[in-house]
C-alpha cells in the first residue's frame, strides 16, 4: 500500500493499509478460508507474494461461461521487484489450472491511471479480454481490467 500511494496510484487500493480495514480484514479471511492460498517465500522464510485461486472470479467480473481458475488476488514484495515473484506465481497458478484439467486462468486488475498493472499482468503471459465497472456508493467507480491466458 505504502508504495502505491508513494507512487500516486491511491486509486487503485486506496491510502490505508488493508489491516486496518474490517471490511478488508474479512476479505482475507475469507480467502483464506475459501480458496487456495500460495504463498512465495524469501530463503530466509519471509513472505515474498501471496496469489489466492478460485473457480470463479469475483462478482463484479462477467463469468467466463466455462470452467476456469481465477486469481482472486496476486501481491508480491516490493523490495523483491525483479526477482521473479509473480512469474512464479502466475506459473504455478497455471500448473494448478491444468492440474485440474482446466483451459483457462483469468485475472482482473485495476484498469485506470496509465494502465502499469495490466501491462505487468500482459509481461507475466496474460492477454486482455474486456473491461469492467464496479460502482462504489459515495466513491468514484472503480475501473477494472479483465485478462486471460489460455491453456
Amino acid at each position: 500500500m505504502a508504495w502505491l500511494t508513494g507512487q500516486g496510484r491511491s486509486d487503485q487500493w486506496g491510502t490505508e493499509p488493508f489491516s486496518g480495514l474490517p471490511e478488508r480484514v474479512a476479505q482475507m479471511e475469507e480467502y483464506a478460508r475459501d480458496f487456495l492460498v500460495r504463498v512465495a517465500e524469501t530463503p530466509e522464510g519471509g513472505v515474498a507474494g501471496v496469489c489466492v485461486l478460485a473457480d470463479e472470479p469475483q462478482s463484479f467480473v462477467p463469468a467466463a461461461g466455462e470452467p476456469e481458475v481465477y486469481v482472486r488476488l496476486l501481491v508480491t514484495d516490493r523490495a523483491l521487484r525483479g526477482a521473479g515473484v509473480g512469474a512464479a506465481l502466475v506459473a504455478d497458478a497455471r500448473a494448478e489450472a491444468v492440474r485440474r484439467g482446466v483451459g483457462l486462468l483469468r485475472v482482473d486488475c485495476f484498469g485506470g491511471g496509465d494502465g502499469a498493472l495490466a501491462r505487468q499482468y500482459e509481461r507475466l503471459g496474460f492477454t486482455p479480454s474486456g473491461t469492467f465497472a464496479v460502482d462504489r456508493p459515495g466513491r468514484p467507480t472503480w475501473p477494472g481490467r479483465l485478462l486471460e491466458i489460455r491453456l
